[in-house]
């Protein structure tokens, strides 16, 4: 059962939670206008585009930032607790710091869960709406903006390599797509098309300013046409550039996707299981800072609740710090990418306990 205080400090954990991720995304949200109403305006993108456009937006800044608001609503409001002398009253009545701390592991289990379900199922979706928007209309006239990114190269068989230069999963269409087969170490022929489009009725695809060049011993034979249809072995995510199509599948999605690339031997499988891992990290991550949070923000300072939010912006921002370059590591290293992943919990799960005995006493 839940005590009045119990309720009292889980309704300031949630409410200061909501309000913090409701005051900074319109600011970003704003931010992001402001770059991009230029090539908005030059795209003539409709409205409609651009308002579902900042739904997923929100959705994929507000988990990416997830961290950042979290700690610095706890550090808020139980800094005003602390300059308020609310905590020392709780104290001095009786309660123990670990007994404070039970309606803060209940917030953090209600935030994780939400967390976790949106990771799993409602992040993918948005991840994917957020892209095909940007592949859609704000790289056009300007592709260097997400070009390392967007180029795929891709072995789909023992002998058969294929290219896309960037891919809108929307229209489902790439470009600069060509398809090399090779006997052995020669070159058997070539395709290439300035545009390929999967046609989801018939399971082709329609390539446009179609060549095919087949090596001879003598001479090669070129075969040209403005429009071909075909069928190819290859899926419709193998044209997907890597992070993107790990970032849109959902978690039983982005399973099947990693078996079927752990078969083919696929170098690149451990940015999908980054992505993979990351779905259960960010949730748990959600303990460790709280607890960080309270422990740092408990005690009353003569600076008042500045001191207390520029250690908890530190920190924060080092936990970030810590979760990309592990991530980085895991995806272009030897380091295996569950420890990576769980690296930045497990060394602030250590600071965690260590503050926490600290505020104790």
């Amino acid at each position: 059962m839940l005590t009045i205080l119990d309720k009292y400090i889980l309704k300031r954990y949630l409410a200061t939670f909501s309000v913090m991720i409701l005051l900074f995304i319109p600011i970003g949200i704003t931010i992001d206008i402001s770059e991009k109403v230029n090539k908005m305006l030059e795209n003539k993108v409709p409205f409609s585009a651009i308002a579902s456009y900042y739904v997923d937006f929100t959705i994929y800044f507000a988990n990416i930032l997830f961290p950042i608001f979290l700690f610095l609503s706890i550090i808020w409001f139980t800094s005003k607790l602390a300059n308020n002398t609310e905590i020392i009253a709780m104290l001095s009545s009786g309660i123990s710091f670990t007994r404070f701390l039970r309606p803060y592991i209940i917030g953090a289990t209600i935030i994780s869960i939400f967390a976790l379900l949106m990771g799993l199922f409602l992040v993918p979706k948005a991840s994917a709406g957020f892209k095909n928007f940007r592949y859609m209309y704000l790289i056009g006239g300007g592709q260097n903006e997400m070009r390392e990114n967007a180029d795929v190269y891709r072995q789909i068989s023992d002998n058969e390599y294929i290219y896309v230069s960037n891919f809108n999963a929307e229209s489902k269409m790439a470009f600069n797509f060509s398809l090399e087969k090779f006997k052995g170490d020669q070159l058997e022929y070539k395709i290439s098309a300035d545009r390929i489009k999967w046609n989801p009725k018939d399971s082709t695809y329609t390539m446009y300013n179609y060549i095919k060049r087949t090596v001879g011993q003598l001479e090669d034979k070129l075969e040209k046409v403005d429009e071909k249809n075909a069928k190819f072995s290859f899926d419709l995510e193998d044209l997907t550039p890597l992070v993107y199509v790990a970032e849109t599948l959902s978690l039983f999605d982005l399973i099947k996707f990693i078996e079927k690339e752990r078969e083919r031997g696929s170098a690149n499988i451990n940015v999908y299981l980054v992505v993979l891992y990351k779905k259960y990290s960010v949730p748990v991550s959600a303990f460790v800072l709280t607890i960080i949070a309270v422990a740092v923000s408990s005690m009353k300072r003569r600076g008042g609740m500045g001191i207390n939010l520029a250690i908890g912006i530190l920190l924060a921002f080092a936990f970030i710090f810590f979760d990309k370059i592990f991530g980085v590591l895991a995806e272009e290293s030897a380091i295996p990418p569950l420890i990576a992943v769980w690296i930045p919990n497990f060394v602030f799960g250590i600071l965690a306990i260590y503050l926490l005995r600290n505020a104790k006493r």
